[in-house]
């Protein structure tokens, strides 16, 4: 190994270095998805058809956030109604 090669090996990234940042980046977002509770989808489309039986409402303009952090987790509705 000559001298050169030290430096050289250094300065550019392995595959094995590309291929383990790459892993890491996809570890990192799917936890970010797995992070919401399975029964959110089922919860939102009851929470639509609670608030259908007494006012027509667009599916389209509901929007349903769970944010959590620490200390506690919260639920966020958003209902555009009519006028």
């Amino acid at each position: 190994m000559s001298f050169f090669d030290y430096f050289r090996s250094k300065s550019e990234p392995s595959s094995a270095d590309l291929a383990r940042e790459r892993l890491k980046i996809i570890v990192a977002h799917e936890r970010g998805t797995r992070s919401q509770p399975d029964y959110l989808p089922q919860m939102q489309q009851e929470i639509i058809a609670v608030i259908k039986k007494y006012i027509a409402i667009d599916q389209d303009k509901v929007s349903i956030q769970l944010d959590s952090n620490d200390e506690c987790s919260v639920l966020e509705v958003n209902v555009t109604l009519p006028e």
